[in-house]
């Protein structure tokens, strides 16, 4: 019932854009694609380039893959530009770069402290990557890779397998007391607890950014459908752009507090 009002919808939509009607004998809206169909393929630039040369099979079954790959490169290359000659007078990319580096900088220090910033280039790329993604599933004929689980669910282990390594390597086996609780007395079901919740972190990092991007475009998707014409999309493009770096800075505050914490001393 809901994929035939889906279908009568876009017919609508059509007819008013073409003003032709399209005749009910024939049942026309019966041909037109699902919403489901649309979000399964996607225009997508760097698909339809790979496909070109004989890797479409892999570009269809993978494009967060590929846009992972892709957003990484750019970013590196940039940075590699930005960096390739430092001068005391900044050029444009340079002193856009030393503006960025400046306020995450200060704002890493105001969360973990000084003894936070080896993390700096983890904390930095986290946030700059994470809000690419997100911001490039506005652009037509993008992808943003965050929106497929296998993405996010990929950073949130970095994070948590980064978390812990950090506290094992500061603590050494000392670092099991962080699990057990203030007193040995409730050690035995702080334990568990401690475990579950930490295994939780890998569920709700994940999670939350996955299901923020693909919501958005699932959104932008509908409207378009329903009211492209119109620039019905515009107001939640422009929401989008600000949830994308909000996605962004949620994660790594997260990834800072749980570094911070594996640093820490228990007590």
């Amino acid at each position: 019932m809901a994929k035939a009002c889906f279908r009568g919808i876009i017919y609508v939509n059509i007819s008013q854009i073409t003003d032709k009607p399209l005749g009910h004998e024939q049942e026309p809206w019966s041909e037109l694609p699902l919403l489901e169909d649309i979000m399964e393929h996607p225009v997508m630039l760097l698909v339809w380039i790979l496909e070109k040369i004989g890797l479409g099979h892999f570009a269809h079954a993978y494009p967060h893959v590929i846009y992972t790959w892709f957003f990484a490169l750019v970013l590196i290359t940039v940075g590699r530009l930005a960096t390739r000659n430092v001068t005391m007078i900044p050029g444009n990319l340079q002193n856009f770069f030393e503006t960025i580096v400046e306020a995450l900088g200060n704002f890493q220090d105001s969360i973990m402290g000084r003894h936070g910033r080896p993390f700096f280039p983890l904390i930095a790329t986290l946030i700059m990557f994470v809000f690419v993604c997100n911001f490039n599933g506005l652009v037509p004929g993008s992808f943003a890779p965050t929106s497929n689980i296998n993405t996010t669910l990929s950073l949130a282990l970095i994070i948590v397998f980064t978390t812990h390594l950090t506290g094992v390597r500061e603590h050494g086996f000392k670092y099991i007391k962080h699990f057990l609780g203030p007193s040995p007395l409730v050690a035995p079901l702080m334990l568990p607890v401690e475990i579950i919740s930490h295994l939780a972190r890998v569920l709700s990092l994940s999670l939350r950014l996955f299901g923020n991007i693909m919501g958005e475009d699932l959104v932008v998707a509908i409207l378009f459908m329903l009211g492209g014409q119109f620039f019905l999309p515009l107001p939640m493009m422009g929401l989008g752009l600000f949830t994308g770096f909000l996605q962004a800075f949620i994660i790594t505050l997260l990834a800072m507090v749980y570094i911070t914490e594996a640093l820490e001393h228990s007590h």
